[in-house]
């Protein structure tokens, strides 16, 4: 038997399909809204983000400077010398700048254009909070001798470098080892 209310109840009517569809797209639509908004503040406030950042400058302004380095021509000497001094800093920068008379004489008497082109680099080492890095730099270098032909050698170089007010400059720069470079085991 029914009850009373039972009996008097209106039926109730379904929710309409279109309603019910946009009210779950409104809901859905909403979270996706949500977490489209957190992983994009998520993403810009990331360590890993910024790393890669100083990374990226990093290689750049290293092949830069490695590449600055072993390109001199001796009709634009001061020129490539103060380029040379831009691209350093510290004991890097000292040396070239005590040793700059002299070696503009040895250039100046050797007549010879130099010019390099970065083949590859790679960050090898970084230390974002000491404002340390290294880097690897692989370069095609050609040297004209004053009415000679051009020869072309490729080098591998490890530069390091610091980061300062201007940005990051080579510290140190040297040959990289080549070949089979055999390691003694410790006793």
């Amino acid at each position: 038997m029914l009850s009373e209310r039972t009996r008097n109840a209106t039926p109730r009517k379904p929710f309409p399909a279109p309603a019910l569809a946009l009210a779950l797209l409104a809901v859905g639509g909403a979270g996706w809204a949500g977490w489209a908004g957190w992983s994009w503040y998520a993403a810009a406030h990331d360590d890993s983000a910024a790393y890669a950042k100083t990374r990226d400058e990093v290689l750049a302004a290293g092949e830069q400077a490695v590449q600055n380095m072993n390109t001199l021509d001796h009709r634009d000497l001061r020129r490539g010398l103060d380029t040379w001094q831009d691209s350093a800093t510290g004991d890097l920068r000292t040396q070239l700048t005590e040793g700059r008379a002299r070696f503009e004489r040895q250039i100046r008497e050797a007549k010879t254009v130099t010019s390099a082109k970065v083949l590859s680099g790679a960050v090898t080492e970084l230390d974002t909070r000491a404002g340390r890095a290294r880097v690897m730099v692989a370069l095609r270098i050609t040297v004209t001798p004053s009415g000679g032909k051009p020869a072309a050698k490729q080098s591998r170089l490890l530069g390091e470098l610091t980061r300062t007010p201007e940005g990051w400059k080579l510290s140190a720069l040297g040959q990289a080892p080549v070949g089979n470079t055999a390691v003694e085991p410790v006793d």
